[in-house]
């Protein structure tokens, strides 16, 4: 299904503004903020949106966006959500070379050759352009070969529409999907199945970027020096009590019984 022309409840169409981001994010310099979520508010602009230089995690589903131009100068982001909105291009996203997920369902992109331009993101590697359970989806899903084309344009995606398409667990998809093209290929017209509904709330399972940080290092680093040295006293315990046993211990002694 793809994006309705006009959303239920759909806010006044907004421009992002200096004020509006430090009212939602709760800091008071842009190149402060680190995450940020602006679901559903009607956006068609993005205004001062890429003066947030260090954008890791980025929530714009359900807008009304056209166009992402001042992403481009988010080279921190890890983390985007663009589903629901009237992009026909994602082309300002190829400068975005830290990005890991994509999320562009209930768009309007319509072939393959629109997404030439995340081939270059060596660290992409999960990208959703279809999501059943949220009914959202973009033209070039309808393709039949839409899945192998994604694939061969972009190889080093491990998740493609929230199935794993490489590494572990892939073979499990690969063997679930065999499997629905099998059933469809000899089944009977019948009574339409109901189609599943979703049981959570949009964005529950939506990912958070990795947070790299100094502090987080230097705990992680003298937590195992801590660590080691415990195993190190461990040992030196085990070994003192062993010597104490053997001492404390009667010498073996050999006695003779007569029957």
């Amino acid at each position: 299904m793809e994006p309705p022309g006009e959303k239920p409840g759909e806010a006044e169409a907004l421009s992002i503004t200096p004020q509006l981001l430090k009212s939602h994010s709760g800091e008071f310099a842009l190149d402060s903020i680190l995450l940020l979520k602006l679901r559903g508010l009607g956006v068609v602009d993005l205004g001062c949106l890429g003066e947030c230089l260090n954008l890791e995690w980025l929530d714009l589903s359900g807008n009304a966006l056209t166009h992402l131009g001042p992403l481009a100068s988010l080279r921190q982001l890890a983390v985007l959500n663009v589903s629901n909105n009237r992009l026909t291009g994602l082309e300002p996203l190829a400068a975005c070379e830290n990005l890991q997920s994509l999320n562009a369902a209930g768009n309007l992109l319509t072939t393959p050759g629109q997404l030439q331009c995340l081939a270059g993101l060596q660290a992409l590697e999960h990208l959703r352009l279809r999501d059943p359970l949220a009914r959202l989806s973009n033209p070039l899903c309808a393709n039949a070969s839409y899945w192998a084309v994604v694939r061969e344009l972009l190889p080093g995606l491990k998740v493609i529409d929230g199935e794993r398409v490489s590494g572990r667990g892939s073979e499990l998809y690969q063997l679930c999907r065999d499997l629905d093209s099998s059933l469809r290929s000899g089944s009977s017209p019948g009574p339409r199945a109901i189609e599943a509904q979703p049981w959570v709330e949009p964005g529950y399972w939506e990912s958070w970027p990795i947070r790299s940080s100094s502090i987080l290092e230097e705990a992680c680093r003298q937590f195992q020096d801590t660590l080691q040295e415990c195993l190190d006293l461990d040992r030196q315990a085990s070994n003192s009590l062993a010597q104490a046993q053997q001492a404390l211990s009667p010498a073996e002694t050999t006695s003779s019984f007569v029957f």
